[in-house]
């Protein structure tokens, strides 16, 4: 699997503010004693939502969902998987329950957590199959799925990812990716080219595409999009370096 497959899907929340003040790991909700909790203590959060202690309506879900979504960015996963698994507890609202599942099972993945993964994505998908988040469910449990050993089974849900959100190229992507695994070179070809289409383009993309054409007897444009990808990664570096 390529290193692109390491970056999960997960929601994109508000984000950090510009410029970056940090997030509170304390909100006013969760009204926590600095004599009985360190204030700094990373899991402070997650240690003191608890439904004996608090009740639903005294939670900002929404609010706990972003501190999730923050650890992510810093990749902080543990944390993440105890905030997504809070927001998950709390919140009524099932589109919210079901995006905080998703990003709970991207963490997992990060965290090489692949089984605790599979879960959590099929959390997300018994709570609705068709909703905006479930093309990521879908997406993201096939690449755990394929991770674990279960290819056929990662490959259905990758087709299903592309029926339901035909516009989400990362799932072109994974589909391609699959499909190649299973010899079915030119089907993954047309699944690549509509990720391109739809704005997706990685050296990964381009090297897995060349790999196709190669099967395919297309050693030319197989040479062509395997320097495309070498010359997009060094671009990519290049702008690294000078960040």
């Amino acid at each position: 699997m390529t290193d692109e497959r390491d970056d999960h899907e997960f929601s994109e929340g508000e984000g950090f503010g510009d410029p970056y003040e940090g997030f509170d790991l304390d909100p006013p909700e969760l009204d926590v004693d600095p004599g009985k909790v360190d204030p700094v203590d990373s899991r402070v959060v997650a240690d003191t939502l608890d439904t004996r202690q608090i009740a639903k309506d005294q939670v900002d879900a929404e609010e706990l969902l972003d501190v999730g979504l923050n650890y992510m960015r810093i990749n902080r996963y543990e944390q993440a998987v105890d905030a997504f698994q809070r927001v998950a507890q709390f919140t009524d609202d099932d589109l919210l329950e079901q995006e905080a599942w998703v990003n709970k099972g991207a963490a997992h993945a990060e965290l090489e957590e692949h089984q605790e993964a599979i879960e959590a994505y099929r959390e997300a998908l018994h709570i609705d199959d068709e909703s905006e988040h479930a093309a990521s469910a879908h997406t993201n449990l096939a690449y755990a799925l394929w991770e674990n050993g279960q290819s056929e089974q990662a490959l259905e849900h990758a087709e299903r990812a592309v029926e339901v959100d035909p516009r989400f190229p990362q799932a072109w992507y994974n589909r391609g990716f699959f499909l190649l695994e299973r010899g079915l070179a030119e089907d993954a070809v047309n699944a690549f080219d509509n990720a391109v289409r739809l704005g997706f383009r990685s050296p990964e993309l381009l090297e897995e595409k060349a790999v196709a054409h190669e099967e395919l007897g297309e050693d030319e444009r197989a040479e062509e999009l395997a320097n495309e990808a070498e010359e997009l990664r060094e671009r990519a570096e290049s702008q690294l370096v000078q960040e």
